[in-house]
């Protein structure tokens, strides 16, 4: 079909389609040797190359190679090229020691439980590697077409469970800890972009003012000016010091020195992991001037749940180190000239002295994580620590046991990890602890499991926010209690005739004595006219009572009781039998004395309260 471009489908009319028949290659292929090799093409766009060349037990290598191709396939789990490499190792770490632990076992079918089980036992190899190995080999043979070649005890020990192994658990930083480092950084970012753009500068006045500059500088910005457009670094008539190359190289473009800060940065502002930052595109989209919107690679979520498409605050340019779609247009402002001299679609390109590959020029200019996300430790983040000027530190562990020792203070440790750590803390925090609220880049599960559990300052946060939620919803259950109790005592009183009568002389001749007051008529109850026939502890209540300063002793010895009742039932319980008589005490009688004299009454042994001969036997055993 010659048809192209728009219009060449429609109704009636089929796509086009590729010439002859199209067979897919196979994943695995036979090299010079007789040996296996596998090619690995990545959802991330990396490939590898896989071979068991020279690796030992070769009865093993056509099911382990299947497998592994199987594994890290299209439709299998593993499809970055970090995870076929960790998956590649697991199979070289399984052969070897095969070779050295029991050489018969040369096929797959003569593997037994016993064997499996000396592999998870292994001591010399550390915890971690134990289990993921086992975890992984299961994974390698447990399609069934690659399983039913193994034996069913094999099978079965492969598919035991493993005890997961206890890792340190790794906080983020301190309020303190975190302020130093973005200063740090922030510091850094802008010595690098006062550098480059005073280089840009020179040459807009070379091309549109060269006579505003004197002879020296006309001489330098033209260097620079053809550096700008070839990309060339030059070496010198005697071969410059690679000092001196980086030196001029950085005057245009962002070299190796340059980048840790920038990281560290922009992993704090857009609170996304390493991998992220590592793999900003440069494509982007401008909204309205305020916000930059960039599609941003999420990894470990699954197939075809990769890509996120992000919107970052800009903001004023005087504040583009402290917002996420400022900083991000400065990492693209900085590495324009690398971009365009590599080609590459990726937001961090930089220069990068080519001594150690021996290769100069315009090939000087690359995206170093276009082919690995690992840095080959050019990027080293103690090597920028020990950089700094000012010394950037950790916070003073605790003071010694013993005054004369001192505790030397430690260089900051900066991780990825860490700095993610104390992004997601901060912003829960923000939220007040609201998880679905705070779930940003991950769910609210692997939020709480791998950010915020581990973090001593969170776990602080949250004790100190649950415990005053406790006592909150304590204070206002008395509250809610005392008010209902008050409201009985008043009913109460109105049906009596009124509260107690409280004085501080000896009282009535004719008031008859009770366990905690006296009663001015007994026979005549003010609610029903006849002999009173109520407890004891209804006389709180009750008009015909009478309270003076001599029953004060029992009194207080009454409320004591009272309290430790609390303590031994059940709150609603004790509200409902006790709490009427609890606040008419506190509200109608305690206030009627001095405080002193309640006070000095205290100080002396008080009585027995009496409380149980009022309440039937079967309610306090």
């Amino acid at each position: 079909m010659a048809r192209r471009g728009r219009g060449s489908t429609g109704t009636g009319r089929p796509s086009r389609l590729p010439e002859g028949r199209f067979e897919a290659p196979e994943p695995i292929r036979h090299d010079t040797g007789s040996g296996l090799v596998i090619d690995f093409h990545g959802d991330d766009g990396r490939t590898g190359t896989f071979s068991l060349i020279g690796e030992p037990m070769p009865g093993w290598h056509g099911l382990l190679a299947e497998a592994f191709a199987h594994r890290t396939g299209p439709g299998g789990s593993v499809r970055t090229l970090s995870g076929a490499l960790s998956t590649f190792g697991c199979i070289v770490r399984w052969l070897r020691w095969l070779e050295a632990s029991f050489p018969e076992v040369s096929a797959p079918g003569e593997l037994s439980r016993d064997h499996v089980n000396a592999f998870a036992e292994r001591d010399d190899v550390a915890e971690t590697t134990r289990y993921s190995d086992m975890l992984e080999m299961r994974m390698l043979v447990d399609p069934a077409h690659i399983r039913a070649r193994l034996t069913d005890d094999a099978w079965s020990s492969l598919r035991r469970r493993m005890p997961v192994p206890r890792r340190d658990a790794v906080g983020g930083y301190s309020d303190g800890e975190w302020t130093r480092l973005l200063a740090a950084a922030r510091a850094d970012v802008a010595a690098v972009a006062r550098r480059i753009r005073k280089s840009e500068e020179l040459l807009r006045q070379l091309a549109d003012s060269p006579a505003s500059l004197t002879q020296a500088q006309r001489g330098h910005a033209g260097l620079l000016a053809e550096i700008a457009v070839t990309g060339v670094v030059p070496l010198g008539d005697q071969r410059m010091l690679i000092s001196e190359r980086n030196r001029l190289a950085a005057e245009l473009f962002l070299v190796w020195n340059d980048l840790v800060p920038l990281m560290v940065l922009l992993a704090a502002v857009t609170e996304r992991n390493g991998e992220t930052i590592k793999e900003l595109p440069a494509a982007h989209r401008i909204l309205e001037g305020r916000a930059v919107e960039v599609v941003v690679t999420k990894r470990r979520r699954g197939a075809k749940r990769w890509f996120e498409t992000v919107t970052w605050e800009i903001g004023p340019k005087n504040r583009e180190l402290h917002t996420a779609g400022g900083l991000y247009l400065l990492l693209l402002e900085l590495t324009a000239r690398s971009r365009a001299i590599c080609g590459s679609a990726s937001a961090i390109c930089l220069w990068i002295s080519g001594h150690r590959r021996l290769t100069y020029g315009a090939a000087e200019h690359s995206a170093p994580f276009d082919a690995t996300l690992r840095d080959n430790g050019s990027a080293s983040f103690p090597r920028w620590v020990a950089r700094q000027a000012k010394p950037l530190l950790a916070d003073p562990e605790p003071a010694p046991q013993k005054p004369d020792e001192r505790v030397p203070p430690k260089p900051l440790e900066v991780t990825f990890n860490r700095i993610k750590t104390t992004a997601e803390v901060r912003r829960t925090k923000q939220t007040g602890g609201h998880l679905p609220s705070a779930a940003k880049s991950n769910t609210a599960q692997v939020l709480y499991a791998n950010y915020l559990r581990p973090d001593a300052t969170m776990r602080e946060w949250a004790e100190e926010v649950m415990g005053e939620a406790l006592v909150d919803a304590e204070q206002a259950a008395r509250t809610a209690y005392e008010h209902a109790a008050l409201k009985i005592h008043d009913q109460r009183s109105q049906a009596c005739g009124g509260g107690p009568d409280v004085r501080s002389d000896a009282g009535s001749d004719e008031a008859t004595g009770t366990a905690w007051a006296a009663c001015t008529d007994h026979k005549h109850h003010p609610a029903t006219g006849r002999d009173c026939e109520e407890s004891f502890l209804a006389c709180f209540h009750c008009g015909n009572c009478l309270i003076t300063r001599d029953k004060l002793p029992r009194l207080l010895a009454l409320l004591d009781a009272m309290n430790l009742r609390l303590q031994q039932m059940d709150e609603d319980a004790w509200w409902k039998r006790y709490g009427p008589v609890w606040a008419a005490i506190r509200r109608d009688v305690l206030p009627k004395f001095n405080p002193a004299e309640v006070a000095e009454i205290r100080k002396h042994p008080l009585p027995e309260a009496l409380l149980d001969l009022v309440e039937a036997p079967w309610e306090h055993t």
